[in-house]
């Protein structure tokens, strides 16, 4: 396909994505979500596949072809080569900009229409109605809705106790819109995405990736050879040896250089951004929801405010007729002498001229719940969600299933389990008076995740079934004071299981039998 019908192709299947709205009305029904489950699988499909006709055409590389311009020394030059040289490269240059930036746009759109499905593919499953078997949505879509039995009739069930946050779907980049949507952001949302940003991009301590090694040796005919040499990381401990069995023990090391990797929780920039843009635009959509009840509740006089914002709204865009447009300083006078004017009328000002102390501290206040509440919405609910999928799935789980967070690790290590130490006690509180959103305040959340990996350890050999919701909240449970009742109701998982796995916890940790005692022995080693 030539490149500028790729681009062009790319560019209106992207503009015909953004103009198809995405609406989560009645999502409970099987036919609602199924098609929007459908649309969103089948535009991966398309996209993913135009990602490969770019791939093939270089389009990661664009710039590469403008190498082999500018070859010649300057004297055999002309000026009339030097100018169409020039003009060349300008085309070629504006060319590779535009496949960078259409290969950027499809690779954001791919990821957000992963994070959608992945939320959705945790939000439900259909059930056979015959043989009972039960189906994730990709699976169900794969069979052309047929059974293995044969039947064709399935229920609908919504999967309450998995983690998911579907109401994002709407707010994600599926276009690959991402650097509009950023634009459009306020104020303290910006200021939220870079929070949520630097929670995603927390990076695990180096890890060596390659060896790099400068070696010198005598070849079979005695001459004296210098060679660079690449080792992988299984090597880090005897790459002395390694090289001596590739060159012969007289080998020379004459340089050596540890390449290493530090891998984010979630490892890829694209699912980063539209994750972020989704959590963030999402926590926008609420704030604008509940402000106001929450001002109501906080500020002495909520209309006074609003009285306040609109005077200066009114006025900080207003340029008079009669003053110069170019002359800013006698602009900015005339707008602060019609607010001031108007604050005397409303009493906004004491007897001294400034702001009266009632109206002064309902802006501190204002001013509190925005940059201490409201801003740190989004960073609640992402930090929450990725610490209830860590503690409710299992290790297998995280690696072969479909889940809300694409390119997160399987595992995290002490570095990055550091984002888990900060407890948004206020905006949880918030979420809980305001929303229908349930969190629970967990302090130390770093140390149950370690707490859960360390046990996924130490079952990784057990014939014991555990149900991983109820385990995660039976470790709540045994490192926290915080009510049962609470728990699960946080997680949508019934006592009595987390009562069970409370007790299969106990046997592992603590085992009775000397049958027991053995059989723990021999999973340990």
């Amino acid at each position: 396909m030539p490149e500028s019908v790729l681009v062009n192709k790319a560019e209106n299947y992207l503009k015909e994505i953004s103009n198809d709205s995405i609406s989560l009305d009645n999502i409970d029904d099987f036919d609602n979500f199924k098609n929007l489950y459908f649309k969103l699988d089948d535009r991966l499909n398309t996209l993913q596949k135009i990602k490969e006709d770019m791939d093939a055409q270089g389009y990661a590389t664009p710039f590469t072809s403008l190498n082999k311009y500018g070859t010649k020394a300057v004297a055999e030059v002309t000026v009339d080569e030097m100018g169409e040289s020039s003009r060349h490269n300008q085309i070629f240059r504006s060319r590779a900009n535009a496949k960078k930036n259409i290969l950027d746009r499809v690779k954001s759109a791919i990821d957000s229409h992963k994070i959608a499905l992945g939320n959705l593919e945790q939000f439900g499953y259909v059930k056979c109605n015959s043989c009972y078997k039960k189906y994730s949505m990709s699976e169900y879509k794969q069979m052309e809705g047929k059974c293995t039995c044969g039947c064709q009739g399935f229920t609908f069930k919504i999967k309450r106790e998995a983690t998911q946050r579907i109401e994002i779907i709407p707010h994600l980049p599926l276009s690959g819109n991402y650097m509009v949507l950023r634009n459009g952001l306020s104020a303290y949302g910006r200021e939220s995405l870079k929070q949520v940003l630097n929670i995603l991009k927390q990076e695990r301590k180096g890890v060596v990736k390659t060896i790099s090694l400068v070696v010198r040796f005598r070849d079979k005919n005695n001459r004296l050879v210098r060679k660079n040499v690449t080792l992988d990381s299984e090597y880090v401990d005897n790459y002395e040896e390694e090289i001596r069995k590739m060159y012969g023990r007289h080998v020379r090391i004459e340089a050596l250089r540890f390449h290493r990797t530090k891998p984010a929780i979630i490892d890829d920039k694209h699912a980063r951004n539209a994750l972020a843009l989704g959590y963030v635009r999402y926590a926008e959509e609420l704030i604008s929801n509940i402000k106001d009840d929450i001002l109501k509740r906080n500020l002495t006089d909520f209309k006074r405010i609003n009285k306040y914002d609109e005077i200066i709204a009114k006025y900080e865009n207003q340029t008079p007729d009669f003053i110069d447009k170019y002359d800013l300083d006698a602009i900015d006078n005339w707008r602060n002498s019609k607010i001031e004017e108007n604050f005397k009328k409303l009493g906004f000002y004491d007897r001294f001229g400034s702001i009266t102390r009632s109206l002064s501290r309902d802006l501190k206040k204002r001013d509190n719940i925005y940059m201490n509440i409201l801003k740190n919405i989004a960073s609640t609910l992402i930090i929450w969600d990725i610490f209830r999928y860590y503690l409710t799935t299992s290790n297998n789980s995280r690696k072969i299933d479909i889940g809300p967070f694409p390119y997160i690790r399987v595992e995290l290590d002490r570095e990055q389990r550091k984002v888990f130490q900060t407890t948004y006690t206020k905006v949880i509180e918030t979420l809980n008076n305001f929303t229908d959103i349930k969190i629970i305040p967990v302090y130390e959340m770093d140390l149950l995740l370690y707490e859960k990996f360390k046990f996924e350890k130490e079952i990784r050999s057990s014939n014991i079934k555990f149900n991983h919701v109820a385990l995660g909240a039976a470790i709540i449970k045994n490192h926290s004071d915080i009510p049962l009742e609470n728990i699960s109701n946080a997680l949508n998982i019934n006592e009595s299981r987390v009562k069970k796995e409370l007790k299969n916890i106990d046997k592992i940790k603590n085992p009775k039998s000397d049958k027991s005692k053995k059989f723990l022995d021999l999973i340990k080693k």
